[in-house]
């Protein structure tokens, strides 16, 4: 490949790189619905007829962001090969603080609306969150007569509203205690007794 090519082809990935980190800023702030691809353009310092061109429409977008973000949750829940798994929970806690999770938050207001255009992904981005959540608690370190599937959706309904509630009123919520009180509910499980 020339370096023209070369060029073009990393030209087209920061741009699309710009255009994905300016809108889950804009999203987090703002909300889907009240995002325009010209708010997006403007802070990305990118023309808006790249959103299209990458993206197809804001649907698109949003996937993009969804997709971003939660991979940037599942690579901080899932150790690189042959080291020890870190505590999932304290990487939960310490993701809710990064100023790109407030993104989660906004758009679960615009998700629960039965017609709203971000309610498929939004449930795409449960799902995911709940396998992952799901492959780290060992069945037999759950309480009797609890299935994994019914703990994982509690724990992860738990954080969501862990979340929230300090998005809301962060003086009130003290994210540490929280996580203790929540790590005190755990199973045991290897490692924990």
């Amino acid at each position: 490949m020339d370096r023209m090519a070369t060029r073009r082809i990393e030209r087209t990935q920061e741009s699309r790189r710009l255009l994905v980190a300016a809108a889950a800023e804009l999203f987090a702030e703002k909300g889907y619905r009240q995002t325009s691809f010209i708010d997006i353009a403007e802070r990305a310092g990118i023309s808006r007829g790249s959103i299209p061109w990458h993206f197809g429409n804001k649907l698109g977008l949003l996937e993009a962001v969804v997709d971003d973000r939660l991979q940037t949750v599942l690579t901080g829940l899932t150790p690189p090969a042959g080291e020890h798994p870190g505590d999932p929970l304290d990487q939960v806690m310490e993701f809710i603080r990064l100023p790109a999770a407030r993104l989660f938050i906004t758009l679960l207001a615009e998700a629960v609306e039965v017609d709203s255009p971000i309610r498929e992904h939004y449930a795409r981005l449960h799902t995911a969150l709940r396998q992952a959540v799901r492959a780290r608690i060992p069945a037999q370190a759950l309480p009797a007569g609890t299935t994994p599937e019914a703990f994982t959706v509690l724990l992860v309904g738990a954080v969501i509203g862990v979340h929230a509630q300090w998005r809301v009123a962060p003086e009130a919520v003290d994210l540490d205690a929280v996580g203790t009180a929540i790590r005190a509910l755990l199973p045991a499980g290897p490692g924990r007794a």
